[in-house]
This record gives structure tokens, C-alpha cells and sequence, in this order.
């Protein structure tokens, strides 16, 4: 029944304009009912309207009617299998899909995320799992080097400003 509400409350939503609090919701929804494909449909039309491809392909990566553009924008995004694993957002088994097709999709993940960390993880589990491989560590990215890295230097480069204003002052 609140599934339904809530579907309701979402169709309001974007027919007023709300996009962002239909997301919002569609995604609470997403979460409380990872093996119902409605809100993750609808999330994929919300996304769309974004024009977010990858996260569009993401919510419509255990749907056979994918579209293939989408699908590639999810995987290229979220690259590893990890990753993959965890931005599908399931909870469960694969026994608890509500297709054939989705089924097939998540144990293809859960077995390359499994292979990718050198031991078998599940659904449940992956909340767990912090030995990731170094490429899917926080942090361990170049861009997160890089962005620390000149945050460090433009803060370095702020304070000898600020100092040497200081002491002109004094002078």
C-alpha cells in the first residue's frame, strides 16, 4: 500500500514540477523495495529527464528493455564490478528477482565482483566488504590525489598572501 501511495505522490510530483522530490522519493522507494521494478523504472524516467544516461542505465540495468546507450553510460560510470554491485542497490538473492533477466543480471555482477576481490561476496555481505581492490578504494583515485593535492597548494599559496598582508601592514 505505501508502495502504491508513494507511486502516487511521485506522479503529483512531476506533473507540478517537483523533479526533485519525485527523485527523492523514487529513491526511498528504490531502497525500502529493491526487488519491485516500478520505482526503479520510474527513477530511470526521472533521470532521463536530467538527461543522465548512466544513471538512467543504472536503474534499468536488470530490465531486458535496457537501452543499450544506457547500459554503457552505467557500466563506463561505475566501472568495476564493485562498484556496479553496489550502485544496482539490491538486497537479498538473486532467487528474489523478479525476472529471469534480473536474475541473470545480478549473479553476472555478484560473481565479477566476486572474482575482482578473490573471494565470494553476496548482497547481503557487500555492506561488509573493505578490503577493496586498490582502484576501488576512496581516495585512491588520481582525480582525489590531484584535487587534495592542489586544495593543499591553493590553501598554502591563500595563507602566504594573507601573512604577507599581515606584515605590510606593520610596516
Amino acid at each position: 500500500m505505501a508502495l502504491n501511495n508513494t507511486l502516487a505522490r511521485v506522479d503529483a510530483d512531476l506533473a507540478s514540477g517537483r523533479i526533485p522530490v519525485a527523485r527523492q522519493r523514487l529513491r526511498g522507494l528504490a531502497s525500502s523495495y529493491p526487488h519491485e521494478p516500478a520505482p526503479r523504472r520510474r527513477l530511470a524516467e526521472v533521470f532521463r529527464l536530467y538527461g543522465d544516461t548512466a544513471e538512467a542505465g543504472r536503474w534499468m540495468y536488470l530490465e531486458e528493455d535496457r537501452s543499450p546507450e544506457e547500459t554503457a553510460a552505467f557500466e563506463e560510470r561505475y566501472a568495476t564490478p564493485v562498484r556496479r554491485m553496489r550502485a544496482v542497490a539490491w538486497r537479498g538473492t538473486e532467487a528474489d528477482a523478479p525476472t529471469p533477466f534480473a536474475a541473470g543480471q545480478l549473479t553476472a555482477v555478484r560473481e565479477a565482483a566476486s572474482d575482482s576481490l578473490g573471494r565470494p561476496v553476496t548482497w547481503d555481505g557487500l555492506a561488509e566488504v573493505r578490503d577493496l581492490p586498490a582502484d576501488e578504494r576512496e581516495g585512491s583515485r588520481p582525480a582525489g590525489v590531484l584535487a587534495g593535492g592542489g586544495c593543499l597548494i591553493l590553501t598554502v599559496a591563500f595563507l602566504g598572501i594573507w601573512v604577507y598582508g599581515l606584515v605590510s601592514l606593520f610596516d
